[in-house]
């Protein structure tokens, strides 16, 4: 099964000039974790997750209202291509210890795919499920720590 058949081609971003409270406000509204961030040619600049806003933001004393996302984001993220196969994609999500992964085309941003959307793929249920065994082992251990 290839990533095209499971992506949210629907996908909610913001521009790297965007305030971080802003970026903030969607996130909240859309309920999910992570937005990607896109230039005005549509291509990807990187990804604001909310752990990016906690850690790099808000723990650091700085007003939302004032820093731009780009100033946080997270760079140089791991993508893949609407052809690539899905059990790719969740080897992507496991090496890159991710949970979403933007799906890039002709250098365009054209969806997100989940590990979420990986699941409900029975075809790659071992896939999805070891990267979610690594991902979670890696949260486990920040926890410990």
């Amino acid at each position: 099964m290839q990533v095209r058949e499971l992506m949210n081609p629907s996908v909610v971003s913001v521009m790297p000039t965007d305030t971080v409270a802003a970026a903030a406000q969607l996130i909240a509204r859309h309920n999910v974790g992570s937005v990607p961030v896109v230039g005005s040619d549509g291509g990807l600049r990187g990804i604001l997750t909310d752990r990016d806003i906690i850690v790099r933001c808000i723990a650091a004393e700085e007003d939302p209202a004032k820093v731009q996302v780009k100033d946080i984001m997270t760079r140089n993220c791991s993508v893949v291509k609407p052809g690539d196969d899905a059990r790719q994609a969740a080897e992507r999500m496991a090496e890159a210890q991710v949970r979403r992964l933007p799906v890039m085309e002709d250098q365009k941003l054209v969806g997100m795919v989940a590990l979420g959307d990986l699941a409900k793929c029975h075809v790659c249920d071992m896939e999805a499920g070891q990267a979610l065994a690594q991902i979670s082992d890696r949260d486990h251990h920040i926890w410990e720590n």
